[in-house]
This record gives structure tokens, sequence and C-alpha cells, in this order.
């Protein structure tokens, strides 16, 4: 089924705007995040994970109750994964008027390549793309944990969503953005980009516990190519913030036709 694009956005100003992330309630990103919505409207809910869940990727709770503990004024947190928080935001929280856009971030860290499958961040923008919000994934590059380049973030994620709001696009559509490790007088710009190759786990620590006992710890380290030409790890190692438009629906079509055929003719 096709469907139709969001209309465009060309003031966001009063719009209602949710925010989750999966660095949990706490987290510095979401902190920059809010200071971003709030810059762009004054209706924001905060609807985060109790906990850190990095890596949750889209996974729902099906096996323990969540329970959305209020903290303040259309701000919760609540003990699940970053996709709980955006189902229950929209269909419970916020379920008398729904959000306009859905922010997710900022995540300390990129979301290039293939971290797109395992990040509760991009997950969370993806359960709103689900649900028929507009969404927007964002992640922020760093090598020095104490010295993370927030203020990139900040000088250029308004302008980011005011663009793709106001340009509209397909539903079914999320866009991940990943800003560089530099300050903001050193980022380059924008560059549309698509997704590259960057695998995580290809690195296992193999390590025995105290009591001897053997275990497999999957390292930090990811193994992508950031030469290729066009990609958004190619765009962030060259200083410029990432915008990739990603598909929620994971059909391959040239090879459902081939397929198509192949079993017709059988």
């Amino acid at each position: 089924m096709t469907l139709s694009p969001f209309a465009p956005l060309t003031d966001l100003k009063g719009k209602r705007i949710l925010l989750s992330n999966d660095d949990g309630i706490a987290a510095a990103g979401l902190r920059v995040l809010e200071q971003i919505a709030r810059a762009l409207s004054d209706d924001v809910w905060v609807v985060a994970p109790a906990a850190e869940q990095s890596g949750a990727g889209h996974s729902l709770t099906l096996h323990h109750p969540l329970r959305p503990v209020k903290v303040a004024e259309r701000r919760y947190t609540i003990n699940g994964t970053p996709t709980d928080c955006v189902l229950v935001a929209i269909n419970h929280l916020m379920r008398d008027h729904p959000p306009d856009l859905v922010l997710s971030g900022i995540n300390m860290g990129v979301n290039l390549g293939e971290d797109v499958h395992y990040s509760g961040t991009v997950a969370a923008a993806m359960e709103g793309a689900l649900l028929g919000v507009r969404a927007i994934a964002f992640s922020q590059a760093f090598d020095d944990e104490e010295n993370i380049q927030w203020a990139t973030a900040e000088k250029f994620g308004p302008d980011i969503v005011r663009q793709a709001c106001a340009l509209g696009w397909a539903q079914n559509v999320l866009i991940n953005v990943n800003f560089p490790d530099c300050p903001p007088e050193q980022a380059k710009g924008v560059r549309v980009a698509r997704q590259g190759k960057n695998k995580i786990g290809d690195d296992l620590v193999h390590r025995h516990d105290p009591r001897g006992r053997p275990y497999i710890w999957i390292a930090a380290r990811r193994l992508g190519d950031p030469s290729a030409e066009g990609t958004d790890l190619k765009a962030v190692a060259d200083g410029y913030v990432s915008v990739t438009p990603l598909n929620v629906d994971l059909t391959h079509n040239a090879t459902m036709q081939a397929l198509g055929k192949a079993f017709t003719s059988s």
C-alpha cells in the first residue's frame, strides 16, 4: 500500500513534539535535544527509558508490565525500551492529542551504516513512523567522552528539523541524522547521504570471569569503511552532518520481482 506523504509543516510553533532516546531519561544528549525542540515549539513532551537501552533495537517489552512514571509536567520515564516509550506515549499518554513530530536522541555515539538495525535511538524514531508520525533520530560522534561536541548538534539541529518538516516526506520513512565530532564552527555543513556499511559485532573479546568460566564481550569497535563516497560514514568522517532517509519497508523490490517470475514458472 502506498501511503500519502506527510503534508509540509512550515511552522512548528505550537506543534506537539515528543522526545525519546535510548540513553535514558538523565542523558546529556536528551537535554540537548530538549533545547533544540524548545527552540521550535513550546509544546514538548519527554517520554524516555528509566535506564540506558543502547543496542535494544526495535524491541518491545512483552513479558513484564510497563510503568509510566510522571517526573514533571509533560515528562515521563518508563521501565522499558525506546520503542515501548514511543508506543506508550502516542497510544496512551498522548492519545487525546498525538504528537506532530517525534525526535529521538541525541545519542552519545554515531548510528551509521548497519548501526541503524541495532540502535534504540533509531528504533524510537522508527516506532513513530510506524504509528504515522514524522520522526527524526539524532546521534553525535565523539572520541573523548569528557569532551562531546554537543554544541554542533545545538547549532545544526533546529534548522535540520525545520527544513525537513517544511519539505515533508513519505510516510513510513524516518530521517537519521549524525553530527560530526568537531566544534560547530569547524563543521562543513549538511550532506544528504545513503546508509553505508558499518557492522558492529565482528570484534568479540574472549575472557574468563573470576571463577574461571569463559565469557564473550561484544567490543565497541566498528569496522566500517569511511571512504565510500556518498555514504553517511564518509560524510561524518569529512566533517559534515549526515542526513539519511530510512524506509521501514524492508522489501527488496528487484528480488521480489525475480522470485515472482521464478515461482510463477515453476
